[in-house]
């Protein structure tokens, strides 16, 4: 029979939980850093254990200059005023 845990149960369980875990985490930073404008190489700072890179990550986003120019609004512009109505009921 063995030991209840094996080595292969820990592969079993990183391939289930960890890995979708890390690329759940690591592929939204690495888009948010594109769109930032910094190098998307920053979210492989999430590969730092207990979260401390993440931590930084956040960091450096929140307080940092973005190098990305704001987009124009864009509007439809204002409706002319409707012409005058006649007074309801027409006065004879």
């Amino acid at each position: 029979m063995g030991e209840l845990l094996q080595p292969w149960h820990l592969i079993v369980l990183a391939v289930i939980f960890v890995i979708p875990a890390i690329v759940i985490g690591f592929i939204p930073f690495w888009f948010i850093c594109k769109k930032a404008g910094f190098s998307p190489l920053l979210s492989l700072l999430n590969f730092v254990p207990f979260g401390l890179g993440t931590l930084v990550l956040l960091y450096v986003l929140a307080f940092a200059e973005w190098k990305v120019v704001p987009a124009p609004q864009v509007y439809w512009p204002p409706q002319p005023p409707y012409p005058p109505q006649p007074p309801f009921p027409p006065q004879a």
